[in-house]
């Protein structure tokens, strides 16, 4: 069983890749999630198939009907999790299972930077498009929106 800290990567690092499909962050966490895949006897076979298992995630996400794309997402945080789980606990020794968890946590945090357009990835956050607010007293009457003359 792998440790409390572990565990929770894996599911954070699940429901990154289940909301990053679609995204700007997308391709960059889908290339560096095949890399981490990358491991054991057959590691170009093991990464072809990780990007295979990506694909078909966010092809289904994308196709999700509206009323189900909250549920498609659960599933795919769920089984992401669990393939980061298998990951870690299938690496032989504890240096080795270390390495690959700096390794999720560097790709995560590259993911998860503001400057890919893809803030709140892991947050919980659901809208991935940009985010507009507003300063001041938003209560006065002649509230004008763009450049003020």
């Amino acid at each position: 069983m792998l440790e409390p800290e572990l565990l929770a990567l894996a599911t954070t690092a699940g429901t990154a890749v289940a909301k990053a499909a679609g995204t700007d962050a997308w391709n960059g966490l889908r290339e560096g999630v095949a890399r981490l895949f990358r491991r054991g006897h057959a590691p170009e076979a093991a990464q072809q198939t990780a990007l295979e298992r990506l694909d078909r995630t966010a092809a289904e996400l994308e196709s999700a009907a509206p009323g189900a794309a909250e549920q498609a997402q659960g599933l795919a945080a769920a089984s992401w999790q669990t393939r980061f789980l298998d990951l870690l606990e299938d690496l032989g020794d504890d240096e080795e299972r270390a390495t690959a968890a700096a390794e999720l946590r560097r790709l995560l945090s590259e993911a998860t930077d503001g400057s890919t357009g893809a803030a709140g990835l892991v947050s919980g956050n659901t809208f991935h498009g940009p985010v507009a607010f507003q300063a001041g007293n938003n209560n006065r009457q002649d509230v004008r929106f763009g450049p003020q003359s």
